[in-house]
């Protein structure tokens, strides 16, 4: 066993390979754009790690094994390698026409999945982290059948919430081991179970503590991910049961009674993507013994709920396998749906063959996600928000500048005036160029997509400063100047923007006669001159009208309606029949308003008061407690505010928030709080005001 583990990372680009992966979806139904969230953000950010020149190999598969794919084949009576690949076919052909294009999709049951899986594994046990125990087992006496994983369902020992057999994903998320979860209930049957002794297979997680943290300090990516396994590791970490009771499923080497737990085969197949990849292209062009062997840049896209699988689990078995750990780990957070969760079994979620039937662009829907908030926040949808974003940055920003600019050269200049790009644009290309970079290698998919529409948005301000239409006939050179510089401008967009609307930056490349394609170009390009003449431009980017999101909205309520109508009347469903694909979430999941109410004058007496972090430290001997400056308008304030283990300690100092600033003095591991910073959720997603408002403004 070797260490793969650099003491520091370079920037992007690197001569390095990269791989870029995505979590695996379960194959076991459809896709909707709460999903679609963790693929596109991988797509963009691997397309842009290319434009950096970055080699990089973007892969994926299905998940095809597990307790959700086997309970949903029993319900369904059909054979779970069977169920499990319709659904994959589906995943495979779904993806690109959202641009998510994959450099290998395969799926957790090939045999070159396999071949790794048992070579790991075996791995694992020479080097001694595997050993054998008895534990305690769910079982149904009645139908005289194990329960492992999500075939049984109870109450989490932690937190007491409701909770599956390997999560407690209605609680505190954290991984359950085969018999944790207390008072449990077959899922199948609905039959109390009992436990029973049976002897399982444990991979030796706990003796890599200090490894993990080691890693852990290397680990780059967004700070839920970096954060939340901290607390995991200061709690002392459980050594990890690999094996189930199950028939679906590899069988564990040299045993016929037990398969392999799906979190060991699954991320298994990012390797096995790869070295398919290369297979099929060749070691030449890409090699993925050296990414996954050697000195490779490994970035995990996933959903926020499974970052304890790749945060732990998987960077301790790569590390005694002798395989490279990753260097980030990209965690999203959830998407809602007008302000509630999605729901699968009430038909409350749109799914992405909808998007598609409604003869929507995915190129918009990529724009929205990828830009909409920070990548580890949770995100609304709504079709009002969908056209406002639309409308207001893709219409009446980027695509407003675009047309505006090239119909302008094309009709006076008959494409690109001869002219040299002025100081001033090369520099804000530049500026954009350097945003975009930035990024890159702070593992910002929204940065990636602001930094072009925000250069649009100069463009914009240029053009109509400039008032090249009143420059013709008059001063003929100033304006050719004008012009230039808007063309190089749109050529600069067409580049930057190309890893969040591929489509359309295409379309931008070829109405401007480019040679070559758009999707094989670098950064550089977007200072390199354009093509002397090209055609009349067309727009890249139609309205949304107020009429159609009225339509769209009255659709979705009245499937939720029948939904909700059928799923009332059906008794026998359980919770099972619900979608586990990352992302997924339930009405019932959000926290019920309550019931007793306070008077207005109640209200007003707290004073909430808009404020900005100037500093932000550890508090020495408290693992989740900071000591935070607010500036408040009228004075600064020391306020003790749980965040250490939820935010990105160095990404507080500038952000706003609200505090509630007439709470009384406390003090907290001997240090003074004069105040409280108001946060939502588990994740304490801090409050902030939509404009401006001065600090100090009070919240009416």
């Amino acid at each position: 066993m070797s260490n793969h583990a650099p003491d520091s990372h370079e920037a992007f680009p690197t001569d390095a390979p990269a791989v870029v992966t995505c979590g695996l979806p379960y194959a076991n139904g459809d896709l909707h754009i709460g999903h679609l969230r963790t693929y596109v953000g991988g797509d963009v950010y691997s397309r842009a790690l290319e434009s950096l020149g970055q080699q990089t190999a973007f892969v994926s598969g299905s998940d095809m094994h597990g307790t959700p794919i086997a309970v949903q084949a029993i319900a369904e009576g059909v054979d779970p390698e069977a169920f499990a690949l319709e659904w994959h076919e589906q995943y495979a052909e779904t993806f690109p026409k959202f641009g998510v294009e994959f450099d290998n999709y395969g799926h957790t049951h090939d045999e070159t999945n396999r071949e790794l899986t048992y070579e790991i594994v075996e791995r694992l046990e020479s080097e001694g982290y595997v050993y054998e125990k008895e534990i305690k087992v769910a079982w149904d006496p009645i139908d005289e059948q194990p329960l492992p994983d999500r075939y049984v369902e109870g109450t989490c020992p932690y937190c007491g919430e409701h909770a599956r057999g390997d999560e407690c994903d209605e609680g505190c998320g954290r991984h359950l081991e085969p018999g944790e979860i207390e008072d449990p209930v077959s899922t199948i049957s609905g039959n109390p179970a009992e436990y029973r002794d049976r002897a399982h297979k444990f991979f030796k997680v706990s003796e890599l503590s200090e490894y993990l943290d080691g890693f852990l300090d290397r680990l780059e990516g967004t700070s839920n991910a970096r954060n939340q396994p901290r607390q995991w590791l200061e709690d002392g970490l459980q050594d990890w049961c690999i094996t189930r009771d199950l028939d679906w499923g590899f069988d564990y080497p040299g045993e016929d009674d037990l398969v392999l737990y799906v979190w060991v085969d699954a991320p298994i197949e990012y390797v096995a993507s790869t070295k398919q990849y290369t297979e099929r292209v060749g070691a030449d062009t890409y090699d993925w013994d050296e990414a996954w062997r050697e000195d490779g840049e490994v970035v995990h896209v996933i959903g926020r709920d499974i970052i304890q699988h790749h945060t732990v689990f998987w960077p301790a078995m790569l590390h005694v396998a002798d395989y490279v750990e990753p260097r980030a780990v990209m965690a999203s957070g959830f998407m809602t749906l007008g302000g509630k969760g999605f729901s699968t079994s009430r038909d409350r979620a749109v799914w992405a063959r909808e998007y598609l039937d409604e003869g929507f662009h995915p190129d918009l829907l990529r724009y929205y996600l990828a830009t909409n908030g920070g990548f580890q926040q949770d995100v609304d949808f709504s079709w009002e928000k969908f056209r406002d974003r639309v409308n207001n940055e893709l219409v009446g920003t980027v695509g407003n500048f675009l047309y505006r600019s090239l119909l302008f050269a094309h009709r006076n200049f008959e494409g690109t005036p001869e002219a040299d790009v002025s100081a001033e644009v090369e520099e804000r290309i530049e500026e954009a160029i350097a945003d975009f970079e930035t990024g890159v290698n702070d593992y910002s998919v929204r940065q990636v997509g602001t930094a072009t529409v925000d250069l649009a948005r100069f463009g914009n301000e240029y053009i109509q400063r400039e008032e090249p239409w009143n420059l013709v006939g008059e001063d003929d050179e100033a304006a050719a100047q004008v012009i230039r510089d808007c063309v190089q401008i749109a050529k600069a967009v067409a580049v930057l923007f190309e890893p969040v609307a591929p489509d359309t930056s295409a379309e931008l490349w070829e109405q401007l006669a480019e040679d070559g394609s758009v999707h094989d170009v670098t950064t550089d390009a977007a200072l390199e001159a354009p093509p002397r003449d090209f055609g009349a431009p067309s727009e890249l980017y139609e309205k949304i009208e107020a009429e159609r999101v009225e339509e769209l909205n009255e659709k979705l309520e009245a499937r939720v309606a029948e939904a909700t109508a059928a799923d009332d009347g059906d008794e026998d469903r359980t919770e099972s029949d619900e979608s586990e694909a990352a992302g997924d979430s339930d009405v019932s999941d959000i926290e019920p308003v309550a019931d007793d109410r306070i008077s207005f004058d109640e209200f007003q007496d707290l004073d909430l008061r808009v404020g900005e972090i100037v500093d932000a430290e550890g508090i020495e001997g408290a693992d989740d407690l900071l000591r935070l400056t607010v500036d408040i308008g009228t004075e600064r304030r020391q306020i003790v505010a749980g965040l250490k283990q939820l935010h990105d300690v160095d990404d507080l100092p500038g952000t706003r928030v609200v505090i509630v600033a007439n709470l009384e003095k406390a003090e907290l591991f001997g240090v003074e709080s004069n105040g409280m910073v108001l946060a939502a959720g588990e994740d304490a997603d801090l409050l902030t005001t939509h404009g401006d408002a001065p600090l100090g403004t009070k919240i009416r």
